[in-house]
């Protein structure tokens, strides 16, 4: 009798999850952006979700909750209901290096599902104008030369600061770190002159190469961007290896339904094939993922394979939360 009563009780869940697979959405979805508003993780979450809410029939919001790195508003979605409602749009920062660096509340791996990979926005390699060095090569070696050079940061523990170390750990140079509350204080500081260098993201970076207020000498990316075709790669800039992706993604809370996920993933998909959206997409030098890695699984292999690589450097190099 008790199998029976667990066989029905198995049953009956089972048609419950499918019937509220089939229905959904049913009413309006929340993208969680772990930053403030205004930022390059805000911006690509806005332009996905105009798209995905015609695919879903739904309205799609973005709720910004920033702090802490980005935990805090990744935390929510750790604990949210897992209906589908609400939804982690996060980066390479927020899924992976965080793990490094917080006690974190949640396990970025267990619990979360993936939902799609999302376009990456590699690094350029800038510096004030007035330093001498033309090229990459000639940059290693001034700050060889310089052991006072310095470098600044958004923030301890930011994709820039991680940047700086591994660039560090591949060319065996010291650099003086400058932590700065946000990439644009750094930014403004480079432009005048008043600290070295920087990694940037080439979304935050690129009109500002453009208009001349900074130096850049190549992106850490496998191939040349089509919003700055004129920079070299890493590898041919005289640097193989240096390759920083801040890579974004969706996720949802561990347990929603794959039917679920598999409709999100669909609407994500759909957004990137969208004319429209690539288009803003490379108007801000972000890299679109082939179809093929556009999935869940390509998502989760990528987030721990990541995990793999980063957390070791981190650590080693004594990053902590401030």
């Amino acid at each position: 009798m008790r199998k029976v009563i667990a066989l029905a009780l198995a049953l009956l869940a089972a048609t419950t999850l499918t019937a509220f697979a089939q229905s959904y959405p049913s009413r309006t979805i929340t993208i969680i952006v772990p930053d403030p508003a205004g930022g390059p993780t805000d911006t690509i979450a806005r332009i996905l979700a105009e798209r995905m809410q015609a695919a879903l029939g739904q309205s799609v919001i973005i709720e910004n909750i920033g702090g802490a790195g980005g935990s805090i508003g990744v935390g929510r979605v750790a604990h949210a209901t897992p209906d589908g409602y609400t939804l982690s749009i996060g980066h390479w920062s927020t899924h992976v290096v965080n793990g490094a660096i917080y006690a974190l509340p949640y396990d970025l791996l267990r619990d979360f599902e993936p939902i799609a990979q999302l376009p990456a926005n590699p690094m350029l390699v800038v510096s004030r104008n007035t330093l001498p060095a033309k090229n990459l090569t000639e940059l290693v070696a001034w700050i060889k030369a310089n052991p006072s050079a310095t470098i600044g940061t958004a923030g301890v523990g930011s994709g820039s600061h991680v940047s700086g170390v591994y660039f560090e750990n591949l060319t065996g140079t010291h650099l003086q770190f400058v932590p700065y509350r946000g990439t644009d204080p750094a930014l403004l500081d480079l432009m005048a002159g008043r600290i070295d260098m920087m990694f940037d993201q080439v979304s935050e970076a690129t009109q500002r190469v453009r208009d001349n207020q900074i130096r850049a000498f190549a992106v850490t990316a496998k191939t040349r961007l089509k919003s700055l075709p004129d920079i070299p790669t890493v590898d041919e800039a005289g640097l193989p290896g240096l390759y920083i992706n801040i890579w974004y993604g969706l996720w949802a809370p561990k347990g929603t339904p794959p039917a679920i996920i598999a409709k999100l993933d669909k609407a994500a998909v759909a957004a990137m094939a969208d004319p429209v959206v690539q288009k803003r997409f490379n108007e801000l030098g972000l890299d679109m993922p082939p179809r093929d890695q556009q999935t869940p699984q390509a998502l989760g292999a990528l987030q721990k394979a990541e995990i793999e690589k980063w957390w070791p450097i981190i650590k080693a190099a004594g990053i902590k939360a401030e």
